[in-house]
């Protein structure tokens, strides 16, 4: 069944939000923004195992945010922020509503200023 209006999405734009709504792998993409790291250097700052660090690390990697490589003993993550750029286009589109919907709300309350004003002088 075709749906009006609809517009396909990237293929893997679930996987990327699915992966983004966990908070530690939010913290772990924090952490590779500054650059590569072993998941010995990922898991420092977590009260977690490295193998529970490694699963997080697996979905950020299915999801198309990190790539690993192979660099002797270790693998060091390293973010991948093309597509991450998937999931901020797709938000952009929405943009357009949220400054009408910020406009309507200033428009509101602008209203009721000059309302209290207006109630305010005639007291």
């Amino acid at each position: 069944m075709e749906q009006s209006g609809y517009i396909p999405s990237q293929p893997n734009l679930d996987a990327i939000f699915s992966a983004l709504a966990d908070p530690t792998r939010r913290a772990i993409l924090s952490r590779l923004v500054d650059g590569q790291a072993s998941v010995n250097e990922i898991a420092a700052p977590f009260e977690m195992s490295q193998p529970a660090v490694s699963r997080h690390l697996k979905v950020l990697e299915r999801a198309g945010l990190i790539e690993r490589d192979v660099d002797e003993q270790r693998r060091p993550a390293r973010l991948k922020a093309e597509t991450m750029a998937a999931a901020v286009d797709w938000l952009t589109e929405f943009k357009v509503f949220w400054g009408a919907s910020f406009d309507q709300l200033d428009t509101i309350l602008f209203s009721m200023k000059q309302t209290d004003a207006k109630e305010t002088d005639h007291e």
